[in-house]
């Protein structure tokens, strides 16, 4: 199936996605700091860029979309009907970088905390963000 976007709205269109300073990262950077928690931003020398280092907890935190990292059982995961198959093995790759970083950080002694866009919905804000804490903390 072809896109339903010519070559030139497509471009614009994905040049408007962000990778760094999303709204959900945001949302857990003001509220770490609100709470007292200092923090690294997007460290480049460790496996994954961590969106948050806790440098202090030796914690990182990935705020992970849905949609890009491709989170199972979740209603914001949804294939796209054009190019399917390049989609899927585009959100395989990032699954398989996401593990790789997550081991090899375990192995240099990180604790690795993954957030879910879906989990900083307003329903369920609250909750992630007193569980974000006791993690760290732990």
């Amino acid at each position: 199936m072809a896109d339903v976007h010519d070559r030139q709205t497509r471009s614009y269109n994905m040049s408007r996605i962000r990778g760094k300073d999303t709204k959900p990262e945001l949302l857990v950077r003001k509220f770490l700091f609100s709470k007292g928690f200092r923090y690294r931003l997007h460290a480049k020398y460790l496996p994954g860029k961590p969106d948050i280092v806790l440098p202090k907890y030796k914690t990182v935190i990935f705020i992970n979309g849905c949609f890009w990292h491709g989170h199972k059982g979740c209603s914001y995961f949804v294939l796209p009907k054009t190019r399917t198959e390049w989609w899927f093995q585009k959100i395989k790759e990032t699954q398989r970088r996401d593990l790789e970083a997550e081991i090899s950080l375990n192995v240099q002694g990180w604790k690795v905390i993954t957030i879910w866009q879906c989990e900083l919905k307003k329903e369920k804000l609250e909750d992630t963000l007193k569980l974000l804490v006791a993690e760290v903390n732990q």
